[in-house]
């Protein structure tokens, strides 16, 4: 009797209940044993689809977001020549070499003879009120891009020239012509090199060809005229012409990779360890108050930020970069890693601040907003942009990109300014990073509440 109960019991309505339960469960796929679309992954398939096409969504209205941005900062250049600007310094008074170019300059800063934007703008400086050095100071300065100098006297000299037969007489000394290359090699090297040797080429082979002839026309019945000035045929062959003075060359192409695509690298590098750090202090900070978890943010990135900037910078010593042209090479060489160190310090703390609320998922994206639109006013001077991109000023890797080359190719010197953007990059996100965590750290202080309370609730 006892036996037949307890069979009863085993296979009374409840038991049913639980094998009809166990037998309406969907069956799960064995692993490694599927293929993609095997109907048993119909449910992973969906999940995975489920993740996937928001994600490209995401990825294809962030490129149209991002890319024009840079693809803008390039695409317009030509457009914005005329805002490099330059000198023409006149010595020769009244001579006819003088008024010439000042004719000529003119003509061409009001786009006479050019393709529209082909030229940039000059202003015509009197000889008197500025001597050489102070024009090559102002080219130094970055008060203009580029200067141009009729030497004194130019016209006369050329005339005694061929009254005395001078043989030692120099027509590249009538006109010179100064420029600054490591103020923005890009835009010397495509526009101010190439745009103002072909104004004076071009204006120089017109008023040779005029001055020549009237001076044949003039000694065609003076032979003594004639015979001394064969005595000195440069004077009638190529009577004026000009030198050129690159003031601040930029001598080491290994530099461009410190200028830009470096920048991008401490970049990445400060992301990785932004990544690296969000997994670790996972582990620690529920254990952590507020304060120790907003010391542990902040600090420790800028501790660790120590070897990796010094890293970065010791790269640059076996391929020989000039850091001593300005401050010494020891000097400079610290000061460029200090710059680094600062850079790295406001990018990575920008990065340590948005994945509070981002998570690592969706901080890629914000990485790619930071590089882009910090690159994009790297490569090109920012005055052959539209004005759009003038926030460029206030950004971390324009400005350290700037003080970079005040440090290797002793350009004018902006490194306080320099500085202090980008010390207030970073400086700010020391106040986002407290205000995000407290936010995020509140609502995980109440689901943690929350958690402890139910077994209370609920007994």
């Amino acid at each position: 009797m006892s036996s037949s109960s307890q069979t009863d019991v085993n296979t009374g309505p409840e038991m049913q209940e639980d094998w009809t339960y166990k037998a309406e469960m969907p069956m799960l796929p064995e692993k490694y044993q599927n293929g993609f679309w095997s109907p048993a992954m119909a449910k992973h398939r969906k999940e995975y689809v489920k993740v996937m096409v928001p994600m490209l969504c995401v990825v294809v209205v962030v490129m149209w977001l991002v890319l024009p941005t840079y693809w803008g900062s390039l695409g317009e250049a030509k457009e914005h020549i005329p805002n490099l600007t330059g000198y023409l310094v006149n010595r020769d008074g009244d001579g006819a070499l003088g008024q010439t170019m000042i004719q000529s300059f003119m003509n061409n800063t009001a786009g006479l003879g050019v393709a529209p934007h082909a030229h940039l703008t000059w202003f015509i400086v009197d000889g008197s009120t500025l001597t050489d050095e102070q024009v090559i100071q102002h080219v130094v300065d970055e008060k203009v891009w580029t200067a141009v100098v009729v030497n004194a006297n130019a016209t006369q000299m050329l005339i005694n020239a061929r009254n005395i037969g001078d043989a030692t007489y120099n027509a590249s000394r009538a006109i010179t012509h100064w420029y600054n290359q490591a103020r923005n090699e890009n835009a010397a090297n495509s526009y101010i090199v190439p745009y103002t040797s072909a104004l004076l080429q071009g204006t120089l082979a017109v008023f040779n060809a005029e001055f020549t002839g009237q001076f044949l026309v003039s000694a065609v019945t003076n032979g003594t005229a004639i015979s001394t000035a064969a005595l000195a045929p440069v004077t009638v062959s190529q009577p004026f012409w000009y030198t050129q003075f690159n003031l601040r060359p930029f001598t080491k192409t290994v530099s461009s990779a410190m200028l830009l695509v470096g920048n991008i690298y401490i970049t990445i590098f400060a992301f990785m360890l932004t990544i690296a750090h969000d997994g670790a202090r996972r582990v620690i900070h529920p254990y952590l108050r507020f304060r120790s978890y907003i010391g542990l943010r902040i600090i420790a990135p800028l501790i660790i930020y120590i070897p990796i900037s010094f890293s970065y910078a010791m790269i640059s010593l076996p391929f020989h970069v000039t850091f001593g042209d300005k401050y010494g090479y020891a000097g400079g060489f610290f000061l460029f890693w200090l710059f680094v160190y600062m850079g790295m310090a406001a990018l990575g703390l920008s990065l340590e601040a948005m994945i509070t609320v981002l998570t690592p998922r969706f901080t890629p994206f914000f990485l790619l907003f930071l590089v882009i639109y910090n690159v994009s006013t790297g490569t090109i001077p920012i005055e052959l942009q539209p004005k759009f991109y003038r926030f460029g000023y206030g950004f971390p890797i324009y400005n350290l990109s700037i003080a970079t080359r005040t440090i290797i190719f002793n350009t004018h010197s902006q490194l306080g300014k320099n500085a202090g953007i980008i010390l207030a990059w970073a400086a700010f996100s020391c106040i986002t990073i407290p205000l995000f965590t407290w936010w995020m750290r509140k609502a995980e202080v109440r689901a943690h509440e929350s958690q402890a309370d139910a077994p209370e609730k609920h007994p």
